[in-house]
This record gives C-alpha cells, sequence and structure tokens, in this order.
C-alpha cells in the first residue's frame, strides 16, 4: 500500500514539475524565492530556494525515476518486513536530492549533499552482513571527504558575506579566495561523483538492494557532483580545465576496462556508470555544460531501466548475480531481456536509441576542439569499450548456455516490475530525441569532415566486435591470459584502486596503532605511569596503616622517639 501512494505521489509530482519547467522554458523565468526562518536584532536568517527550468526539469527527472522504482520496489521487496522502513529511507533520500536540486546557498547544499550521504549508507548496510558494512563504510567516508571541501569552501565564503554562490559567479575566475573556493567544489564533485581516485565506493555500493541501485547509481547521488559542477560552470577556468579532462578520460578509461573483466552483473552496469560519470565531467570540462546537463538525463533514464531490468534477472535466477550462470534468457523471460537490450543499445550509442542523440553530440562536440592525440584516442577507445562490455554482458545475458541449474522454474512472474519497466521503456526511446528538441533552443549542427563523422559508428562496431570475441573466452583464452595474470588482475581491479582506499590507506596507520597502544598505553606508560603511581600509595598506605594499627608500645616507642628527637634538636 505505502509503495503505491509514493509512486503515485511522486508521479504526480513528475507531471507538475515537468509542465513547470517547459513553462519556465518558454517564458526564461528564473524565480528566487527568499523565506525569512527568524530575525535575531539586525541579522535575519533566509532560506532561499532557486527555480529555473534547469532545476524544475532535474527534479521532475528524479521524482519519475523514484515513482517508477518505488513501485518496483512493491515486487521485488516482497517477503521483505521492513518494506515500510525501506520505502521511507528511499523517500528520504529523494528529498535529500531535491534540497539539494534547487538549493543556490551554499550551506542548504551541503544539507542536502549530507542527507545523501548518510541515507545513501542505511540503504548500502540494508543487507546486513560483513560485505554490506564494508560498502557502506567505504560509501560514507569517500564522501565524507566532498562534505569536508563544501564546509572549507562555506568558510572561505564568509569573505564575501553570503553563502548565496549564484551571485558570486562572475567573480570566479578573477579572485583568488573564489579560485580556493573553485577548487574545493571541484574536489567535492570528485568524491560524489566517484572519479579517480574515489572511484572504488560506487561498485562497493552495489550491495544495496536493487531498486536502491536503480534510484542511487542513475539520477541521484552520483549525478549530484555532476549537478553541482554544472551550476558552477563557471569556474572550470584554464587552471581547471585541464585536471578535470584529464580526471574525467582516465575514469572512463578505468572503468572501461575493469567492466569487461568483471563476472557480476551489478557492477559491470556500476562500472558502465562510471564511465559515464567521466563522460560527463570531460564534456563538462570542454566548457559543454548543456550538453552534460543533457547527457545526465538521459543517461538517468537507461541507467534505471538497465538496473531494473538487471534486478528482474537476479529476482528470478534466484538471487545469482554471476553472469557466467545466464545464458538463454531471452527463452525463459523475453520481455525483460527485451528491454535490458534497449537500454544496453541507448548506452552503447547506437544510432536513434536515446543514448545516442546525447552521447553522439558529445564525441562531435570533442572533435570541434584542438585537442591532441592522447585525449582523442583515451576518448574514442573508451567509447569502444563501452560497446565492448555491453555486447559482452548481452551475449552471456542472451545468448550463452544456461548453466544455472537444469531442473529451473526461471520465468516472468510479476507485472508490477513489467510494468514499471515499461513505463520507463516508453519514456527511454523517446526521450532522446524529445529533450533535444526541448533543452536546445538553436539546435546543435556540427559539420566534420565525412571521416570523423563516421568515425564514432566505426568504433561502435569495432567494440561489437571485441564485445563478442572476449565473452567466448574458452579454455585456450584463459591459459593464455595466465601468462598476462598480473596486468589482467591490475586491469580487473580498477587498477588496484578499492585495496587503496580501504587497507592501503590506513593498514599502516592501525598497525602503528596497535604497536603504540601494546607497548606504550599497556606497557611502559602504564608501568610507569598511572598504574605504579596508583601501586606505590597502596603500597605505602596499606605499610602504614599496619604500622599505625592501635598498639600501644609501637604508640608509646614511637612518642618517646619523637620526643627525644625534640630534645636533641632543642640543644643545638
Amino acid at each position: 500500500m505505502i509503495c503505491k501512494i509514493f509512486s503515485s505521489l511522486f508521479f504526480f509530482g513528475f507531471s507538475f514539475f515537468f509542465s513547470l519547467s517547459i513553462y519556465f522554458m518558454i517564458f526564461e523565468l528564473v524565480y528566487f524565492i527568499e523565506i525569512n526562518l527568524f530575525s535575531l536584532n539586525s541579522m535575519s536568517v533566509e532560506y532561499t530556494l532557486l527555480l529555473d527550468w534547469m532545476s524544475l526539469l532535474f527534479m521532475s527527472f528524479v521524482l519519475f525515476i523514484s515513482s517508477m522504482v518505488i513501485f518496483y520496489s512493491e515486487s521485488y521487496m516482497e517477503g521483505e518486513l521492513n518494506l515500510k522502513r525501506f520505502i521511507m529511507l528511499v523517500v528520504l533520500f529523494v528529498f535529500s536530492m531535491m534540497f539539494l536540486i534547487i538549493s543556490p546557498n551554499l550551506i542548504s547544499i551541503l544539507l542536502g549533499w549530507d542527507g545523501l550521504g548518510l541515507v545513501s549508507y542505511c540503504l548500502v548496510i540494508y543487507y546486513q552482513n560483513i560485505k554490506s558494512f564494508n560498502a557502506g563504510m567505504l560509501t560514507a567516508l569517500s564522501n565524507r571527504i566532498g562534505d569536508v571541501m563544501l564546509l572549507m569552501s562555506i568558510a572561505w565564503m564568509m569573505n564575501y558575506g553570503s553563502w548565496n554562490y549564484i551571485f558570486y559567479l562572475e567573480f570566479f575566475s578573477l579572485d583568488i579566495f573564489m579560485i580556493m573556493i573553485s577548487f574545493f567544489i571541484l574536489i567535492a564533485a570528485m568524491t560524489k561523483s566517484a572519479q579517480i581516485p574515489f572511484s572504488s565506493w560506487l561498485p562497493a555500493a552495489m550491495a544495496a538492494p536493487t531498486p536502491v541501485s536503480a534510484l542511487v547509481h542513475s539520477s541521484t547521488l552520483v549525478t549530484a557532483g555532476v549537478y553541482l559542477l554544472i551550476r558552477f560552470n563557471l569556474i572550470i577556468t584554464e587552471h581547471f580545465m585541464f585536471f578535470l579532462l584529464f580526471i574525467g578520460l582516465m575514469t572512463m578509461f578505468m572503468s572501461g576496462m575493469g567492466a569487461n573483466f568483471e563476472f557480476d552483473l551489478k557492477k559491470i552496469i556500476a562500472l558502465s556508470t562510471l564511465s559515464q560519470l567521466g563522460l560527463m565531467m570531460s564534456i563538462l570540462a570542454l566548457g559543454g555544460w548543456m550538453l552534460a546537463f543533457f547527457h545526465l538525463l538521459i543517461h538517468a533514464l537507461f541507467k534505471a531501466l538497465l538496473f531494473m531490468c538487471a534486478g528482474n534477472m537476479i529476482h528470478n535466477l534466484l538471487n545469482c548475480q554471476d553472469i557466467r550462470f545466464m545464458g538463454c534468457l531471452y527463452k525463459k523471460m523475453p520481455l525483460t531481456v527485451s528491454y535490458f537490450n534497449i537500454s544496453n543499445l541507448s548506452l552503447c550509442g547506437l544510432p536513434f536509441f536515446s543514448g545516442f542523440y546525447s552521447k553522439d553530440l558529445v564525441v562531435e562536440f570533442l572533435s570541434m576542439s584542438y585537442m591532441n592525440f592522447f585525449v582523442y584516442f583515451i576518448f574514442y577507445f573508451s567509447i569502444g569499450l563501452t560497446v565492448s562490455y555491453s555486447f559482452r554482458l548481452t551475449y552471456y545475458s542472451l545468448l550463452g548456455s544456461l548453466n544455472f541449474f537444469s531442473l529451473n522454474m526461471i520465468m516472468e512472474n510479476s507485472k508490477i516490475m513489467l510494468k514499471s519497466m515499461g513505463i520507463m521503456l516508453f519514456v527511454t526511446l523517446f526521450s532522446g530525441s524529445f529533450l533535444s528538441w526541448l533543452i536546445f533552443d538553436i539546435p546543435f549542427f556540427i559539420i566534420l569532415p565525412f571521416y570523423m563523422k563516421i568515425f564514432t559508428l566505426m568504433v561502435i562496431l569495432m567494440g561489437m566486435i571485441l564485445g563478442l570475441e572476449s565473452s567466448k573466452m574458452n579454455l585456450n583464452y584463459i591459459l593464455m591470459g595466465l601468462k598476462f595474470k598480473f596486468s589482467f588482475l591490475f586491469l580487473s581491479s580498477m587498477w588496484n584502486m578499492p585495496f587503496i582506499s580501504t587497507l592501503g590507506l590506513n593498514y599502516f596507520f592501525i598497525k602503528i596503532g596497535s604497536k603504540l597502544s601494546k607497548f606504550l598505553d599497556q606497557g611502559w606508560i602504564e608501568y610507569v605511569g598511572g598504574q605504579n603511581l596508583f601501586f606505590s600509595i597502596q603500597n605505602s598506605s596499606v605499610y602504614f596503616q599496619y604500622f599505625l594499627k592501635n598498639n600501644l608500645k609501637i604508640y608509646l616507642m614511637m612518642l618517646i622517639s619523637w620526643m627525644l628527637i625534640l630534645i636533641f634538636f632543642s640543644m643545638f
């Protein structure tokens, strides 16, 4: 019941905000709403809201995806004892995200930002086991770095008399304080959007239930960093442009390589999210913030659908996430597999699927820029890798032989899941062209030589072939792979980032801590310091107690000796 209530409520919110965003877009309106919370002497504390077409459109998309996800959760989380708690956490998460979207003020942004971090921790540790706890801790602590950066930028902005950053965006490239603030904002966005070197938390956060992954890793948590940089688009000056471009490209490349070696279905999709975030960051660095926003919205739709299909597959395969056990699913789950493939092809950027409208535009925008060969190579190669892991996934789930146990009853039995996925599919199919007409008042028309125009398509085809070939790994391939064991391990473990960001960072300090505790706190300091003092005072007091017991002889002897000493000293 609670799922239906919130689902319909959010869907109504989506319709309202979407209509409002179109109205704002047509009439080019921007509203600032200041709510006076309280006044004290001459100081007034106000809460500011920023309503423009961008915040309203993004809010409508977040509400749409969350309404579908909550509807989907009714069937996916069937039999869950604490379903109400789960739904309330998801709702809390959505409200935190909306709080962040409509804030032109750094302090209210921090509240939404921190809300996202805390609720995501609660959701990641939802299935209470060691793996979930570790993943939750990694997620919370990685995002904590971003929170600290935002706090530092708030402290630096005290020089300006207001925390409404939206009024100071023009000064960001001029003032040394503003350059510092820009740097902090950039690092905060990098932690939330899991760019190198903070990437390891995103695949770890797949320990959360699948509906959470569909919501968190498509339209909300991970895109908060990109959205913040879209709002702060004027801070990306020449100081930061090359830095951000390099980081974005490396993230794309690293996650693309990692996904081609991964066998966990949800982790592959998580790494593809990471790759798309790298793409958004690199296009932001080149100044195409509108393109980044366009790709962010379209990616949110097809990635949510991808996660929902994956969730249905995992649900029907009795919680098995290993793609090597899947195969031949088109016979068992035709609708789910169709939806899965359509969203996969959108991710690849195949012509006239929704991803094509944004991705192709991004690639051509890059081709227009005057960049060196390294940037071109990594960019195009990463796009090829995206197609490669998508087709590898398609081969494993659709075409190969089913390696699950032979007496199975795999079938699409949940109408609720299929309904929510069907609505998502409808929106995913038409969102590309629809949003490109809606967002760009003047359409992007990029003229390139024929070979450069066709190059993206060629890379996609090459990626397809590579993906299908890599999916047919038999014994010969594996034996050959043993020659390159360490390079394979390096590439498949996200360039050793999970090791570095967990034990790699704190193992040394924990070891030193245990040694200090053993040798100093419980060792010599204990012996020489507090305990020793206590023992010596205790021993002497026991001795004096024994000495001064009510014994007349000792008392008289002490009295006589004391009198003798006094007489002796009085003689001199």
